[in-house]
């Protein structure tokens, strides 16, 4: 456990479920945990207990589970699942599955499980739609505009840029399919699951609309990848919104779980269930706080691609996959100084965007 871990508190310790099986973190609430083939090597999925009207109008009611979050495809959760259902469910039906964003391991077996139980996929209409276009092309996660995308911000490593040119089913391979049709999830909105409201808290910067969400009742906040424990989210600009000023979306979009309660359970993506919320926010504000001080450093001695930022925001060796998540992090700390007005951008005549201290400070329109 780190120093700042140390200022949170984990409830259950160590104790995780195990492969196929379940754990109770709150009335009705019941926490999976999958691997992943990544070095970010599980995602927590949550299984909620449930009622619905019957969908033959006669006024009963329908016992089962929503499912929160999905995993890649790959064979090995399916057989998870498989075992979860045969298992943990008490012999109760999936009714629906909310997916709090678009990214492969949040949404990829969404339509194997809502076709396979017949249950309607409930996420924010932003994700969906994205999720619906990077299933059937390779925007943002690999392919020849990526590519230009990160040569204009500096990578000119040659091999680095083919591979990453020629990664053009990166998403397809981990969400192969969505589902053709959703409920639409919004910031604000109460969805009664199991006789409780749990509220919808929209965040960007992370995800085009994530949806997180707080039950009152339970004191829990399903934080999805907004509100991790142990590992700082990651914070990109991609090719298909190169202006964009993710990370002060995101700071600003975290700032909204400070009304909820301090004690709240907040249950993570990845890592463990904490408490701690209002002190997690401020360890991220003061986390990237300190990494944009680290590059406008930088750029007071010489004018900084988003590559050359690289090594001094990431102090350890990166992998192409992780290199390609991490330039789209340099990229959103220097846009957040550049819409602040603190730092300058120029293209150069080789096609590579610079960016430096300007004469005089004047924010961006």
């Amino acid at each position: 456990m780190n120093a700042l871990e140390a200022q949170l508190d984990y409830p259950f310790g160590d104790q995780m479920p195990a492969s196929g099986a379940v754990m109770e973190v709150a009335p009705g609430v019941k926490w999976i945990r999958m691997a992943l083939p990544f070095a970010l090597d599980h995602i927590n999925l949550w299984l909620l207990r449930d009622e619905l009207d019957a969908p033959d109008g006669s006024g009963a009611t329908v016992q089962g589970w929503t499912v929160v979050d999905c995993c890649i495809t790959r064979d090995e959760a399916k057989a998870q699942w498989e075992e979860i259902f045969a298992t943990q469910l008490e012999g109760l039906p999936i009714l629906r599955v909310v997916v709090t964003h678009m990214h492969p391991d949040h949404i990829g077996l969404a339509h194997w499980l809502c076709e396979r139980w017949n249950a309607p996929l409930w996420i924010s209409a932003t994700d969906y739609n994205a999720a619906r276009l990077a299933s059937q092309s390779t925007t943002g996660f690999g392919g020849d505009a990526a590519a230009r995308f990160f040569a204009s911000h500096g990578l000119s490593d040659p091999d680095s840029i083919e591979k990453i040119r020629a990664r053009t089913s990166y998403y397809p391979n981990m969400v192969p399919a969505v589902p053709r049709s959703f409920h639409r999830l919004q910031d604000g909105q109460a969805v009664r699951i199991g006789g409780r409201e749990w509220t919808c808290i929209s965040g960007y910067g992370h995800a085009p609309e994530h949806i997180a969400l707080y039950c009152g009742a339970l004191r829990v906040l399903i934080g999805g990848d907004m509100m991790l424990p142990r590992i700082s989210t990651n914070v990109s600009v991609y090719d298909m919104e190169p202006e964009s000023n993710a990370l002060t979306a995101f700071l600003d979009s975290v700032d909204k779980f400070r009304a909820l309660p301090e004690d709240t359970l907040t249950l993570p993506s990845h890592g463990k269930p904490f408490r701690g919320l209002h002190t997690r926010i401020q360890q991220l504000h003061d986390h990237h706080r300190d990494r944009l001080a680290e590059v406008m450093q930088a750029c007071t001695t010489a004018p900084q691609t988003a590559a050359d930022i690289l090594p001094i925001m990431f102090k350890r060796p990166l992998d192409l996959h992780q290199t390609t998540f991490a330039m789209g992090e340099s990229v959103a700390h220097l846009h957040r100084l550049w819409f602040d007005g603190q730092l300058r951008r120029v293209l150069g005549a080789d096609g590579v965007y610079r960016f430096s201290i300007p004469s005089a400070a004047v924010p961006r329109p």
